[in-house]
Protein backbone atom coordinates (compact mmCIF):
# COMPACT_ATOMS: atom_id res chain seq x y z
CA UNK A 1 0.00 0.00 0.00
CA UNK A 2 2.82 2.64 1.12
CA UNK A 3 5.27 1.45 -1.39
CA UNK A 4 2.63 1.34 -3.95
CA UNK A 5 2.15 5.08 -3.75
CA UNK A 6 5.54 5.72 -4.12
CA UNK A 7 5.72 3.94 -7.16
CA UNK A 8 2.79 5.27 -8.41
CA UNK A 9 2.94 8.36 -9.63
CA UNK A 10 -0.25 8.83 -11.20
CA UNK A 11 -2.10 9.27 -8.13
CA UNK A 12 0.02 12.62 -7.57
CA UNK A 13 -1.24 15.82 -8.14
CA UNK A 14 1.78 17.96 -9.03
CA UNK A 15 0.96 21.77 -7.08
CA UNK A 16 2.97 23.55 -4.79
CA UNK A 17 0.69 22.88 -1.54
CA UNK A 18 0.89 18.86 -2.37
CA UNK A 19 3.08 16.30 -1.19
CA UNK A 20 5.13 13.44 -2.69
CA UNK A 21 4.14 10.00 -0.82
CA UNK A 22 8.02 10.00 -0.16
CA UNK A 23 8.20 12.69 1.67
CA UNK A 24 5.34 11.94 4.12
CA UNK A 25 7.38 8.38 4.05
CA UNK A 26 10.44 10.21 5.19
CA UNK A 27 8.81 13.02 8.00
CA UNK A 28 6.90 9.86 9.01
CA UNK A 29 10.00 8.12 9.64
CA UNK A 30 12.33 10.55 11.34
CA UNK A 31 9.43 11.49 13.67
CA UNK A 32 8.76 8.40 14.69
CA UNK A 33 12.67 7.96 15.86
CA UNK A 34 11.59 10.94 18.19
CA UNK A 35 8.55 9.72 19.31
CA UNK A 36 10.04 6.09 20.29
CA UNK A 37 13.01 7.41 21.97
CA UNK A 38 10.56 9.29 24.31
CA UNK A 39 8.19 6.47 24.98
CA UNK A 40 10.76 3.94 25.81
CA UNK A 41 12.52 6.76 27.91
CA UNK A 42 8.85 7.10 29.35
CA UNK A 43 8.80 4.08 29.73
CA UNK A 44 11.55 2.97 31.18
CA UNK A 45 11.21 5.83 33.96
CA UNK A 46 7.74 3.86 35.03
CA UNK A 47 8.47 0.86 34.90
CA UNK A 48 12.19 0.83 35.94
CA UNK A 49 12.99 -2.51 33.41
CA UNK A 50 14.27 -1.68 30.15
CA UNK A 51 13.26 -4.89 28.72
CA UNK A 52 9.68 -3.71 28.94
CA UNK A 53 10.14 -0.45 27.71
CA UNK A 54 12.00 -1.49 24.43
CA UNK A 55 9.13 -3.88 24.04
CA UNK A 56 6.56 -1.04 24.55
CA UNK A 57 8.79 0.89 22.15
CA UNK A 58 8.85 -1.71 19.41
CA UNK A 59 5.42 -1.87 19.24
CA UNK A 60 4.46 1.57 19.15
CA UNK A 61 7.17 1.63 16.61
CA UNK A 62 5.22 -0.01 13.66
CA UNK A 63 1.63 1.51 14.94
CA UNK A 64 2.81 4.98 14.58
CA UNK A 65 4.36 4.82 12.07
CA UNK A 66 1.38 3.12 9.81
CA UNK A 67 -1.01 5.68 11.85
CA UNK A 68 0.77 8.73 11.11
CA UNK A 69 1.73 8.18 7.17
CA UNK A 70 -2.46 7.66 7.02
CA UNK A 71 -2.88 10.52 8.58
CA UNK A 72 -0.34 13.17 6.82
CA UNK A 73 -2.07 11.79 3.47
CA UNK A 74 -5.47 12.13 3.95
CA UNK A 75 -4.60 15.84 5.64
CA UNK A 76 -2.65 16.11 2.34
CA UNK A 77 -6.24 15.38 0.42
CA UNK A 78 -8.14 18.50 2.63
CA UNK A 79 -7.66 21.73 0.93
CA UNK A 80 -8.67 23.72 4.21
CA UNK A 81 -5.62 25.93 5.07
CA UNK A 82 -3.50 25.56 1.86
CA UNK A 83 -3.38 28.50 -0.70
Amino acid sequence: MILDQVKSKSNYKKDSTSEKPLRSILKTVSWRIVGTLDTILISWVLTGKIETALAIGSVELVTKMILYFAHERIWNLISFGKQ
